[in-house]
């Protein structure tokens, strides 16, 4: 969901022969497909206080959610699959770490590694994703200050 790597970050790591590990590659569950308009988070939950994940933005944003989905059902893969394989497709030194709670999200996620984007596919995924504006700022502003973002 936060892509401002690919600008100048991802070409000089690859210059360079230096591997990357995404954070948060699953866009903090967003891309899983489970995160709703009416999603409720507890106060101990750090996506509470995120502007990306208020009503209004995770609304704003299910635009990105139902092209994962739609190629999810295409693939026969879950929406975090794709969105796990969309990240090993763009350099074989890219390596998401995807957090997870459960034993079952884990076997989910390794699945990722056996779905198989065409160079075509990725083409048409990439086109349709240039053209999706992310509502919401990632962190809160007292966070983002402290790291000048």
């Amino acid at each position: 969901m936060w892509r401002t790597p690919e600008e100048e970050l991802l070409p000089t790591l690859g210059e360079l022969g230096i591997g990357f590990v995404p954070f948060s590659p699953l866009g903090k569950g967003f891309l899983t497909g489970k995160i709703d308009k009416g999603a409720k988070f507890g106060n101990a939950d750090f996506r509470s206080i995120v502007p990306r994940f208020k009503q209004e933005n995770i609304e704003a944003n299910q635009v990105l959610v139902d092209l994962i989905k739609k190629i999810a059902t295409e693939k026969d893969a879950s929406p975090a699959q794709i969105a796990l394989a969309w990240v090993l497709a763009q350099k074989p030194w890219i390596v998401p770490i995807p957090g997870t709670r459960k034993l079952e999200r884990l076997e989910e996620n390794l699945g990722a590694a056996e779905v198989k984007l065409a160079p075509e596919e990725l083409h048409d995924l990439n086109d349709a994703l240039s053209k999706i504006e992310i509502s919401g700022e990632r962190y809160p502003a007292e966070y983002a200050n402290r790291v000048g973002k």
